[in-house]
């Protein structure tokens, strides 16, 4: 039976089995705020129920569209774990997560829609995949593999070892899991103290610590190239291609001209970091002759469908993989080298297939004009975001005047034009700073600094916006599918937790639950050259809800666009693979064109494969800044709260970006109670605020950087001792 709440009784929070009970009872979509009011749910109360909401959702319990949860549809996606095979060789499986008072459902993956060659072929027991759900009777379901998790088929963990008498035990480098996991000596193998391992993790426990066997010796802690590794295992990234897909990359051969557009003679450029490892797009600008003030612009795509086709072992890889991962010191690329860096690579002086749009683009910003064609290029220079942006602020450069002057500066004054159109439509101008990490010549880390951002990073930003753009409008046309990328709204209960935090900071109060761009925007143009600069970008980065891919066009709330697709990584996304397909058979641009293929189902894979390529790069950032941060253990640190919670204070240490943790314990002279609305730790007794936004100085305590974690010490203010200056 229904809870229903009665006013005139304490409120009593509810549980997931009746939360799930009340929308599907009712005759019509709710909102969250149908829920809060039937439940009388209150203050901080909300968080755990948007989570239970979240959970109900990815069971498959509840469905969620427009802002409106409603009774399960009839197919859902869900998260799931093989268990088994049965006679027949179908795959029997039960969900990750499950509400315990409800009895599981069987679900079986039948070997008869298993693609051959696709991602459900190669599951076995112990994987996790996403699947697609359709109902067989009322405790079982047939699922269709979305996307496989890349799980081991048993439980691994990645961590340091550390040999002892009786066997050893392992510090594992996720910090979700136990602090130690105990190893027998018949499990240590080949480990001795100090290596990075990877190991199962058998059901058991001894001495009070759960068990561990060493499969695989890794490397060594105190190499920083293990930083990257440590990553790649823990998030089970796919890192060797068949040998299939390497020689079908490495018999690659340049098409001939015949039905392409010769681009040759057009002096296109790449401008990419100087750090990147492979170039995708080229540009290049004149001014209109016929329309004053107005623009005529080429954006050269590699032509990477040419070579990666439908259902081929390339394909198959790159579907799989979703996405290339980059580290500080190396990267897992999507397609075999032979590609990435060598016949999909826009290198200068060499013929390359592309594909390409020509945009007509007006004084004010906006495309008048879009034409796509397939061609074949030829790049006249490898430029650098640095060298560019010198070269025209007139500083010494080894680039002729001639060559600023007929091929930068044009760039820069479409640049100009589309710089207007952005601010007229309001895009959201976030600025956070990103960090680099320098190695010296003999590979070794040497710091940790702010990566520089120049108008030449904004110039080729805004031209690749420009023509997805234009891919996007192009395949409504002509009626093509189209893989999106969408940003939706953010949520309303976010928005009011951003509102509290920013009033305790000293800013207005927001007027209500929703926040416009051009709001967001003028509380970032407020906060712009003031200490709480980065913390506002910040604080409104996780405010906004999370980009992903989708044949649905829900827009780009970030870019305030009504309709938004990438097509300018090809060789680094498998999204923009698919842009270009339908594009080659909307256009009829010959072979390599669009196959039937499900998107719906393709997007919700390469949404997954990105946040898990996210995660693996964040943490292999957070590994290298701990390991310099390492290096400086002695002093004093300036450094800004940004986060608090009832444990103790999120600390960014300035420059260097690296972010600690100090616990509450370590915070002298009071016992402090926290605040959620307000997010921050109040003494008791001294009412000594700590908040988000407050700088503070810091000692460091502890670093371990195979797990990325920094544990700081709290510097009282009154000691007068300078921030320490870092090396």
């Amino acid at each position: 039976m229904v809870r229903k709440p009665n006013p005139k009784t304490k409120p009593r929070f509810p549980t997931k089995a009746e939360l799930r009970d009340y929308i599907v009872s009712q005759p019509r979509p709710i909102s969250r705020r149908d829920i809060v009011r039937a439940f009388q749910i209150k203050g901080p109360d909300r968080i755990p129920m948007k989570a239970m909401l979240k959970e109900l959702y990815r069971e498959g319990a509840i469905s969620y569209e427009d802002g409106s949860y409603h009774k399960a549809e009839k197919r859902s996606f869900m998260t799931v774990v093989i268990t088994d095979i049965d006679e027949d060789g179908d795959f029997i499986a039960k969900p990750v997560k499950w509400d315990d008072k409800t009895p599981e459902p069987k679900i079986y993956i039948f070997a008869a829609i298993r693609p051959k060659g696709g991602v459900g072929q190669a599951l076995a027991v112990g994987d996790q995949a996403v699947v697609k759900l359709r109902p067989l009777d009322n405790k079982s379901f047939e699922a269709k593999v979305v996307q496989k998790l890349f799980k081991p088929t048993q439980q691994q963990l990645v961590g340091q070892f550390i040999a002892s008498p009786h066997g050893g035990w392992i510090e594992p480098t996720d910090r979700k899991l136990p602090a130690r996991f105990s190893v027998q000596p018949a499990h240590v193998g080949p480990a001795e103290t100090g290596d990075i391992v990877l190991a199962d993790m058998p059901r058991g426990a001894r001495m009070g610590m759960p068990l561990a066997i060493v499969r695989e010796v890794l490397g060594r802690a105190d190499d920083p190239k293990m930083f990257s590794v440590i990553s790649e295992f823990e998030q089970n990234l796919p890192n060797k291609f068949s040998e299939a897909a390497i020689e079908l990359a490495e018999r690659a051969e340049l098409p001939p001209l015949k039905g392409r557009e010769d681009l040759r003679k057009i002096p296109l450029v790449t401008i990419d970091g100087e750090d990147a490892r492979d170039f995708d797009d080229a540009v290049w600008a004149a001014p209109d002759p016929e329309h004053a003030g107005g623009w005529n612009a080429i954006v050269a795509i590699a032509d990477v469908a040419y070579y990666v086709r439908p259902s081929s072992a390339l394909d198959i890889a790159a579907r799989e993989r979703g996405n290339s991962v980059y580290f500080p010191d190396r990267a897992i690329p999507m397609l075999p080298e032979a590609l990435s860096n060598e016949m999909c690579s826009l290198k200068p002086d060499v013929d390359r297939a592309c594909l390409a749009v020509h945009l007509s683009i007006d004084s004010k910003g906006n495309v008048k004009k879009h034409k796509f064609v397939r061609g074949l290029m030829r790049s006249v220079a490898r430029l650098t975001y640095t060298q560019v942006q010198e070269a025209i602020d007139g500083k010494p450069t080894q680039l002729k005047p001639e060559f600023i002057q007929d091929i930068l500066k044009p760039l820069y004054g479409v640049y100009e034009a589309l710089k207007k159109a952005r601010a007229r439509r309001g895009t959201i101008d976030l600025d956070l700073p990103e960090q680099k990490v320098v190695f010296d010549e003999e590979g070794h880390l040497e710091k940790v600094v702010p990566r520089e951002r120049y108008d030449s990073h904004r110039l080729i930003e805004e031209l690749m916006i420009a023509a997805n753009v234009c891919a996007a409008v192009a395949l409504e046309e002509k009626h093509e599918p189209c893989m999106y990328r969408v940003h939706d709204r953010p949520d309303p209960l976010k928005v009011a937790s951003l509102g509290h935090v920013l009033h305790s900071i000293g800013y207005p109060k927001l007027k209500n639950m929703d926040l416009t761009q051009e709001g967001i925007n003028q509380m970032l143009s407020t906060a712009k050259g003031h200490e709480d600069e980065d913390l506002v970008n910040m604080l409104v980065l996780r405010t906004m809800a999370q980009a992903c891919y989708s044949p649905n066009n829900l827009g780009h709330y970030g870019l305030h666009l009504a309709r938004y697709c990438h097509f300018t990584s090809p060789i680094r996304r498998y999204s923009d693979i698919l842009v270009h397909r339908a594009l080659i058979s909307g256009f009829d641009m010959g072979v390599g064109g669009l196959t039937p293929i499900n998107f719906e189902e393709t997007g919700v894979a390469i949404s997954a494969t990105e946040r898990r390529a996210m995660l693996a790069e964040r943490s292999t950032m957070d590994r290298f800044t701990a390991a310099y941060m390492a290096k400086q253990q002695e002093g004093e640190f300036e450094g800004l709260i940004v986060g608090v919670s009832q444990y103790g204070l999120f600390v960014k240490i300035e420059p260097v970006g690296a972010t600690g943790f100090l616990p509450v314990a370590m915070i002298p002279d009071d016992y402090y109670t926290f605040q959620d609305r307000t997010k921050e730790l109040i003494g008791r007794r001294t009412k000594k605020s700590f908040r988000m936004g407050r700088h503070i100085k810091v000692g460091i305590k502890e670093v371990k950087p195979v797990s990325g974690r920094i544990e700081l010490t709290y510097i009282p203010d009154n000691k007068g001792k300078k921030p320490r200056k870092f090396k």
